[in-house]
């Protein structure tokens, strides 16, 4: 099997040493490759033969520990992905919008420890929810607006990334275990064509301290991936799936490509590969795009 083997740096330069080390530890995985293709400003691309993409990977890993370059190994075939299913926050915004809207009731410090424990896989992804939208009953919703009209921001890449897939045909869904409230608001900033959350319950103006049911977590997303790709006709090969936390993990590992974005360790240590250093660009290079065919820049 041909294997692809991607590089992308954050920015232009660092390249060079981490092409060598590339070359060198491919080789060393008993593979052999041409010189690299230039996809972009710090995103190299070559064709690997003769060797295990497992091996492939852990050793062109463990060559590049110490550098700031994110690696993909993968096949060859079938790397243009028709459908792309992203978690909201900490992936395609910066923030976690539950965290930010405990800041506004000065409770973030409780909120986001409770956060941070759920992503990592260490408490039930219900169970926290249930219990942080507890502490909010009776915020006035509209705190919610004001959260995200000052707190949320895309990540670098996102608009060109979602851009770039949806002109080459492929859907791009946002799959969030936060609110709707603000992935109807991110989908459409962000340029996705579809977009699912949960629901605050709220009353007479403010939050009940409540959430709708049943509440979207890691099989809801699973769900979501299969239900989406079946609907376009297509294997989950041909998936791309990406996320920071825990509830992220099951659709991680089912579709075709699986992304972990600067994320936990439970979840890096699962997926295909890791988007670290560079913007969300990355998810472009690695599936062969060139940056001149970008459809939009952010």
């Amino acid at each position: 099997m041909l294997l692809a083997l991607t590089l992308v740096a954050d920015g232009p330069h660092g390249l060079a040493m981490a092409s060598r080390l590339a070359a060198e530890a491919v080789a060393a995985a008993g593979g052999a490759v041409k010189a690299p293709t230039p996809l972009g400003p710090g995103a190299l691309d070559w064709i690997v033969e003769g060797a295990e993409r497992a091996d492939v990977r852990a050793a062109v890993e463990s060559a590049l520990a110490e550098l700031p370059v994110d690696v993909c190994v993968q096949p060859a075939e079938g790397r243009k992905k028709r459908l792309l299913v992203a978690d909201m926050d900490s992936t395609i915004i910066g923030c976690e919008c539950i965290d930010e809207l405990a800041d506004f009731a000065g409770l973030k410090a409780e909120i986001s420890a409770i956060t941070e424990r759920a992503m990592r896989g260490e408490l039930d992804f219900e169970g926290a929810l249930t219990e942080r939208v507890g502490m909010l009953k009776g915020m006035d919703t509209g705190a919610l607006q004001r959260c995200y009209d000052e707190r949320v921001r895309l990540n670098p890449g996102a608009k060109t990334a979602t851009a770039t897939m949806a002109a080459n045909g492929a859907r791009c869904v946002l799959v969030s275990g936060g609110f709707e409230f603000f992935t109807s608001r991110v989908a459409e900033a962000a340029g996705f064509q579809a977009q699912r959350g949960n629901r605050l319950l709220e009353a007479n103006g403010a939050l009940t301290g409540e959430v709708g049911r049943p509440i979207l977590g890691r099989e809801a997303k699973l769900a979501a991936l299969r239900q989406e790709a079946e609907a376009l006709g297509i294997g989950l090969d041909q998936t791309l799936a990406i996320g920071d936390g825990a509830n992220d993990l099951a659709m991680i590992g089912a579709a075709g490509l699986g992304i972990a974005y600067r994320a936990k360790p439970v979840v890096a240590a699962e997926a295909d590969a890791r988007i670290d250093h560079a913007d969300l660009t990355a998810l472009l290079y690695f599936q062969g795009y060139r940056a001149e065919e970008f459809a939009v820049r952010d």
